[in-house]
Parts: C-alpha cells; structure tokens; sequence
C-alpha cells in the first residue's frame, strides 16, 4: 500500500510590531525548519504602527497571537474575550526608562526627580499608574513621548520610556553616547511579556495543535538565542527592510544581557515557562495601581500551564554549550 506523508497543520501566527530581534525565535523556527518538524506550516503575519492584529484571534482569522504583556490577557479576560495564555516567552517585560548618563539617574529610585518624563499615552494610562502607586512617580513631569528621539536627547535632565532591547540602541546610534537604562521588571513590574495567546476552543479541541506551536516556538527562541540564526535574522530583514544586520545583532545581546528571554524560572523549566503565582501577584499590584478592581478578573481563566514549564528545549541549549 502507498502512503503519503501527513500534510502539516496550517498555522498562521500573528505578530504585535515589525519585524524585530524580540521576534527571533518564531522566525528562526520557521527559517531552521522546526515548525516543520513538528508538522506545522506556520504563516507569520507581522503587526506594526497601522496594523492591529488582536482582533483576527477571537474572530478566527488567526490561530495564535503574540501580544506585549499581561494586561491584554486581563483585558480579555475582564470583557468575556475568549482567549488564553498558552506560554510566555519572554521572563521579563521589556519596558525600560532611559536616562542620559551622569544627570543623576543612576539610581531607579533617583528617576521620580525628572523634570521631564517623556511617556507615550498608552504608558500613561497603564504601567505609569503603578510607578506612581508604588514608586511615587508624578503626573507633572509627564510630556507625551510621539517615538521621536528629539526631545529626550535635546534635553539631558529629561527621562522617557523605551523598549529595553531597541531604544538604547537607537540613543546610541542618533545621540552618541550609552544611555542609562532601568528595566521596570527589575524593580517590581513582575508581568510576563511576549506571550502566546490562543482562543480556549483550540486549547479544548486541538491541544496537541497548540502543544506543537509552543514548542517549535520555544526551541526557535533557544536556537536563535544560542545557536545560528543567520537565515532567521534574512527573513526578519526580508519583513522589514527598515532594520539592520547590526541592530537586530545589537538586540540580541542586550536580551541576553538583560536576561529577557531567558532567566529565572525559564533557566530549570525551559523558555516560555510560567506560574500563576506571579500572575496572581501582577494582578494583584494592577489592582493596587487603579486598573482594575478587586475581582474584576479570574485570573485562574488568563493563562494555562499545560503546554509550558516541560523542559523543552534545555537539552539543546546543553548541546549548544549553554548552561
């Protein structure tokens, strides 16, 4: 009897911004063929400034959705959405105030002092809240950041958001000089970032579908991190012409140095690892910060811890050398 090859799952996977270095993984795992492996034929649909691709999950347009942080997921969560967490691959948000070097913001808590904090209006209205609530950060030094690096490097006592892995990279290139750069999730911000999200029907009714995505998508972050990720960084060039060799290599090192895909609980349970200990907690200091109110969410509906936490891809990392 002739038998043909299986015909792999059609997966199509959507991407919060441009094609970037905080995007590697997935794309290294199409480019290196481990989608592939695990029977999936996986199409990458890249967000960006015109682009807002959240709603196509709960419509059905899209299978998967890589979304910032967790407060989407609240979100959906407080509204009836029917999505869910499947992992988290990033450990720490990104989110970043820089500062320019010797103005006196070496220290975190010396930022609340700036005359000028350059924050774009979702920040405001969202981690803001709780530098105020819990660092003690005030509404007068607020100046909208339009992501244009003229104001902040035009004025040395102004502070302003960034993205911890790009904006001191563009500082460096533009302005000449290493900007200060403290990370919100060292000091408290404890969501994680750059998860997956799923409708709960796929969860429920194609789990081993769902269980195959994380994992070409956990050893695509590991590959790229730590092994070669040559051909993924010539597809994210090839998605967005406006990036640079030097700058994705540049990112790179930074997420590695900051410990954004890889630290805590992802060293001994694999990347994408969660708990819902921590979920519970940043919920709880949301609530603090004005966001939401006390049981507004079930954070037990956010996230499931079924498809992550399994130790996938530790092997290769020890193979590539890595501790």
């Amino acid at each position: 009897m002739c038998g043909t090859a299986a015909a792999a799952d059609k997966v199509t996977f959507a991407t919060n911004w441009k094609a970037q270095a905080a995007h590697g993984g997935f794309y290294q795992a199409i480019a290196d063929g481990t989608y592939q492996k695990l029977g999936l034929d996986v199409t990458l649909v890249p967000g960006g400034p015109q682009v807002n691709n959240r709603p196509l999950l709960p419509a059905g347009r899209i299978d998967f959705l890589m979304t910032g942080n967790l407060l989407h997921s609240f979100d959906n969560v407080k509204n009836g959405v029917p999505t869910i967490v499947v992992a988290a691959m990033f450990q720490k948000d990104p989110q970043a105030l820089i500062a320019h070097p010797g103005q006196g913001y070496e220290s975190f808590e010396s930022l609340k002092n700036a005359p000028v904090a350059l924050i774009a209006k979702d920040g405001q209205f969202s981690w803001w809240q709780w530098l105020k609530v819990t660092h003690g950060f005030r509404d007068e030094a607020l100046k909208p950041y339009n992501y244009n690096l003229g104001p902040f490097l035009s004025n040395p006592k102004a502070i302003q958001q960034g993205y911890s892995v790009a904006e001191p990279i563009y500082v460096q290139n533009q302005g000449k000089f290493k900007p200060v750069v403290h990370l919100l999730a060292d000091h408290g911000f404890s969501t994680y970032s750059t998860v997956i999200e799923a409708r709960t029907a796929t969860v429920r009714d194609k789990p081993d579908l769902v269980k195959r995505f994380v994992d070409g998508s956990i050893l695509g972050w590991v590959n790229y991190l730590y092994g070669d990720r040559r051909a993924a960084n010539a597809l994210m060039l090839k998605d967005n012409p406006e990036m640079t060799i030097e700058e994705l290599e540049a990112s790179v090192a930074l997420m590695k140095q900051q410990g954004i895909v890889d630290s805590g609980q992802s060293l001994t349970q694999g990347i994408g690892a969660m708990n819902t200990a921590r979920i519970q907690d940043f919920y709880t200091q949301m609530v603090k910060a004005g966001l939401y109110k006390p049981g507004e969410v079930d954070v037990s509906k956010v996230a499931t811890l079924q498809f992550v936490n399994r130790k996938v891809g530790l092997d290769v990392k020890a193979a590539l050398g890595k501790p």
